[in-house]
């Protein structure tokens, strides 16, 4: 993949044998993520995030950005979905890991925010659309801001 400058670039960049099931997730995310949320071509990747109009602290990270919340990567092996909720909000991960085996017969594939699907016939859009309608622009802003509030 070349890099990408910008959404529509990385959807055709995406892999023929993989670009139909990243489509699909992409739809997926973009369909069912609350009103709020943003889509940003970020950190080289299709991302969703709580722009500065609603936040202008930004990302600590990285101020000048908006506050990331999903991103979306074509990867070398394997379609990835990262989503910040799941990082910072256990209720959401132990719901997510909980009903994952409902709705696929393959393994859980996670790591902290990341969710990777390195067979793309068996990624279970149902669950991720209910993901993405877990958490609102107001109460992911309020977990960031109790963290970092902690973390002082």
């Amino acid at each position: 993949m070349d890099q990408p400058t910008d959404i529509k670039n990385y959807l055709t960049q995406v892999d023929a044998d993989r670009k139909e099931a990243f489509a699909q997730l992409y739809t997926t995310v973009k369909n069912n993520i609350p009103k709020g949320f943003e889509e940003q071509f970020i950190y080289n990747q299709i991302g969703f995030v709580v722009p500065k109009s609603i936040y202008p602290a930004g990302y600590h990270c990285t101020p000048e950005l908006a506050l990331p919340f999903v991103t979306l990567a074509a990867q070398k092996s394997h379609l990835a979905l990262y989503h910040m909720g799941i990082y910072m909000m256990p209720e959401v991960y132990d719901w997510f890991v909980s009903e994952y085996p409902n709705h696929s017969k393959r393994k859980l594939d996670m790591g902290k925010s990341c969710i990777r699907f390195k067979k793309t016939d068996d990624i279970p859009f149902d669950l991720i659309a209910q993901l993405m309608q877990k958490i609102s622009v107001d109460d992911y802003v309020t977990t960031y801001e109790s963290i970092l509030n902690r973390k002082k």
